[in-house]
């Protein structure tokens, strides 16, 4: 369900009149997302869903109870605040309570797209037609899941701050399955302009790996030059981000912790060609101008040819510390060069291509020390060919390290994944002593 900006700023007025708590935050939040699912070279499922929530914060004093309703009527806003009300005047005090924030001023990110909002049944139809009937032709096995939609979010408070913006987003993805199970291929890809995606093409890419990997032969686990495709590396480097936390660096929790005491921020801590920055309105990931508390989200340069050059200070921390606290990004964007994954590959003399992580698990927050599996289309490069596909791997590995192993960054590709808090923009990178401990048998 999607508010009109004057709509949506009434409910919430409305609601923040109602409480007779010392201060009141309310956000509201609104959707309307379709899908389709195919399995086995058919679809399974497919549904359109209207969803809308309001969010009711208040305190008294240092004492905060929240409320979430998703009916709208006055009697049932009523009984949001009131419930909120009630709970807050049960809690404990919070020692790291922090009071309403001041009216902001917000601009607008480029997020909506006419084309996207617009979909309908029959192209979602059309998309699962598109991967379904070549592969049925070349007795292949496809199964996908595209997902698109718009999002409006609004927030408001007692102190007069207000907010409000649409999104639209559609996320794709399919794995392609040889008909004995022995070969698996995958593609993915997330747009805001339903324009810019073009299934007949991605399914091909899919086919190709499923074909290609099939008759998998072992390789002994050790430490490999590889080049990884960005959704190979999404999942690693978003919990690498996590950690650029000032108060876990201070605290003595981080990778960016210093030893003896504070933490790394002006250091070299990366290969001089890695450069991060974020910026809700960068014109290949937009996003919503503001964080869950209502800060403003800013461009910020986070890491500057290996240097880091910022951590992201909650309002408490901010406080405590003396700091400014910003906005919490909301998209990750990793400066890269203009090679496609295939020229990196073609520049490998021996090493391994791996189009996909999974089950990514965190071994060591201090170090970022990750375990998880290839899948999807893992191969053997030799003199810059693909020269057959391997069994995959159980890898145990650190970003932090990856980023200090870099021998070149390709292009970089818009990805996102269930996982990641972030929208990403990462390049297909090449780096060298990447750490394979076991041989998995997944496919």
């Amino acid at each position: 369900m999607i508010f009109t900006e004057s709509d949506a700023k009434a409910l919430l007025d409305k609601v923040i009149k109602m409480s007779k708590a010392d201060q009141c935050t309310a956000s509201l939040n609104g959707s309307t997302e379709g899908n389709i699912r195919f399995a086995r070279n058919s679809v399974s499922t497919s549904g359109l869903v209207h969803n809308a929530e309001l969010v009711i914060e208040v305190a008294y004093g240092k004492r905060v109870g929240t409320a979430t309703v998703n009916q709208f009527d006055d009697a049932s806003l009523l009984r949001g605040v009131r419930r909120a009300e009630e709970l807050a005047k049960l809690a404990p005090e919070n020692p790291e309570f922090m009071p309403a924030i001041d009216k902001q001023k917000y601009v607008a990110t480029d997020t909506f797209r006419k084309s996207t909002a617009a979909i309908t049944p029959a192209y979602r139809a059309s998309v699962a037609a598109a991967c379904i009937e070549p592969c049925k032709k070349d007795k292949l096995v496809a199964a996908g899941f595209l997902l698109d939609g718009q999002r409006m979010s609004a927030i408001a408070n007692s102190k007069g701050n207000f907010g409000y913006q649409v999104e639209t987003s559609s996320d794709f993805t399919c794995t392609v399955r040889t008909a004995d199970g022995t070969g698996s291929g995958w593609v993915g890809r997330n747009v805001a302009d339903v324009d810019d995606f073009h299934p007949s093409s991605e399914i091909q890419i899919a086919m190709q790996k499923a074909r290609d990997s099939s008759g998998a032969r072992a390789l002994e686990p050790g430490r490999y030059t590889v080049v990884l495709e960005p959704a190979a590396t999404i999942g690693l480097l978003a919990r690498m981000m996590n950690g650029f936390d000032a108060r876990q660096a201070d605290e003595g929790r981080s990778f960016l912790t210093k030893k003896g005491g504070g933490n790394k921020l002006g250091e070299q801590v990366f290969d001089e060609r890695v450069s991060i920055y974020a910026d809700p309105a960068d014109p290949a990931a937009p996003v919503i101008p503001w964080d869950e508390d209502g800060l403003p989200r800013e461009k910020v340069t986070i890491v500057d040819k290996g240097v880091v050059k910022y951590l992201q200070y909650s309002r408490y921390w901010a406080k405590l510390k003396k700091q400014q606290a910003l906005g919490m990004p909301g998209n990750i964007i990793m400066l890269g060069g203009d090679k496609s994954t295939m020229d990196l590959v073609k520049s490998t003399k021996k090493g391994i291509l791996v189009t996909r992580t999974w089950y990514i698990r965190m071994v060591d927050p201090q170090t970022v020390l990750l375990t998880g599996l290839t899948r999807d289309g893992t191969f053997y490069i030799e003199n810059g060919e693909l020269k057959y596909p391997i069994k995959n791997f159980r890898f145990n590995e650190s970003p932090v390290i990856m980023l200090n192993n870099v021998e070149e960054f390709g292009k970089p590709e818009r990805v996102s994944d269930v996982e990641s808090p972030f929208l990403m923009v990462i390049p297909p990178m090449k780096l060298r002593e990447f750490t394979f401990s076991s041989l998995s048998d997944a496919v």
